[in-house]
């Protein structure tokens, strides 16, 4: 982008974007680097390099590989990466700062205080289990993280982009209440003229069985255990149900669920699993139903939206983010976290009800349309840069 184009804009502001992963920033926020990136001067995207950091910069933002130890509660790894950050944005001399979820949020809002960066958008991309856990460290990692993100709410030139609702409320009784200073966004936001509405899926598995497919991280707080829990009980009334499973080991994660563990749910012939995959579109050319059951909050799961463009009927656990998209009995059905039982009940009365699964797939699509796209996204990110900086 040449200094023509910036000027054409109108635009004079700066701002540094952190997030854990280059992956993570291309999956869920393209849209918003999008948006950044068409009405300021420039767009600098800090983040830790998985070989993927060229196709940011190819949105038109510059990149500095940085690691923020996602998986690391070391206070004094935190500590050096607090004064590396901090040293970066001393030279970077950004507008604004724009922390995306826990670790930049608490690394970076420190370092951005510490460099003198007025304006800062906390970017919370659901709380997981950190308003659920009870261990000591949690309470430690707990307290520590909402010091940091009230501190940084308290500030009138901070501004807080949220996912749902409930997380919202969350932050006002724990941490501070940013008043006016709060946009809540539709999720990561996906292209409807990309995940188009799919027709009735014709495909059924290896035992000949209709099918319901997760996408997303391979990990226990997502609640596979619980969507495989909820095909035993389906197996054992004789309800023929496949399931397929779709994402990544997340081996930074220490919740991450196991290779062995994947295999012996192959081999009880429980669900197929095919790790990553490029185009989500192709699973919902096969599956009927979308299953997702974490345990904790989600922000928004960019994959609920994707099967909900291709209207597909979608079975959820009843936490922010799945119940803020999910209305119980509309989109699809919304279950208590934790109750493979019931998951398996909504499966089965989907299952069995091929004009409801139309119906529910119908309503999934237009709810995003009414609110959820990347265009959606974009409109609400800029609007919140106009009234934040000078752009």
């Amino acid at each position: 982008m040449n200094d023509s184009e910036g000027a054409g804009r109108g635009a004079g502001a700066k701002v540094v974007v952190c997030v854990t992963e280059d992956w993570f920033a291309l999956s869920h926020f393209k849209p918003l680097i999008r948006a950044l990136v068409a009405i300021t001067r420039e767009v600098v995207v800090v983040t830790r390099s998985s070989g993927r950091i060229d196709e940011i910069a190819a949105l038109g933002a510059r990149t500095i590989e940085f690691d923020f130890q996602r998986s690391s509660l070391n206070p004094l790894s935190q500590a050096v990466a607090v004064r590396k950050l901090t040293q970066l944005l001393r030279a970077e001399r950004p507008d604004a700062v724009h922390l995306i979820a826990l670790k930049p949020i608490v690394l970076g809002g420190l370092a951005a205080r510490r460099a003198g960066v007025t304006h800062v958008g906390v970017h919370m991309t659901g709380l997981g289990l950190l308003a659920v856990q009870t261990s000591p460290k949690a309470a430690i990692v707990r307290r520590i993280a909402l010091t940091v993100t009230g501190m940084l709410l308290r500030r009138p030139s901070t501004h807080l982009f949220v996912e749902n609702r409930d997380d919202l409320a969350y932050l006002r009784r724990a941490a501070a209440d940013p008043g006016a200073r709060v946009t809540i966004l539709g999720g990561a936001g996906v292209d409807p003229e990309h995940f188009v509405a799919q027709p009735r899926p014709g495909t059924y598995d290896a035992l000949g069985r209709p099918i319901a497919a997760y996408v997303g991280r391979m990990i226990m707080t997502k609640g596979v255990d619980i969507v495989m829990a909820a095909q035993g009980l389906l197996a054992a009334r004789g309800v023929a149900l496949g399931f397929e499973l779709y994402g990544k080991i997340d081996a930074d994660n220490p919740e991450a669920i196991t290779r062995e563990q994947i295999a012996a749910w192959e081999r009880d012939g429980r669900a197929r699993w095919f790790g990553h995959i490029e185009d989500v579109r192709e699973v919902w050319k096969r599956a009927d139903i979308c299953v997702m059951a974490p345990r904790g909050g989600e922000g928004l799961p960019r994959a609920l939206l994707e099967a909900a463009a291709s209207a597909r009927p979608l079975v959820v656990t009843d936490v922010p983010g799945c119940r803020e998209f999910v209305r119980n009995g509309i989109e699809g059905f919304v279950v208590p976290p934790d109750n493979p039982a019931a998951l398996a009940d909504a499966l089965e009365t989907l299952l069995l009800d091929r004009r409801l699964r139309d119906r529910m797939g119908t309503a999934a699509r237009q709810r995003v349309l009414d609110g959820f796209t990347e265009g959606h996204v974009m409109a609400a990110v800029q609007q919140a840069y106009r009234q934040m900086l000078p752009v």
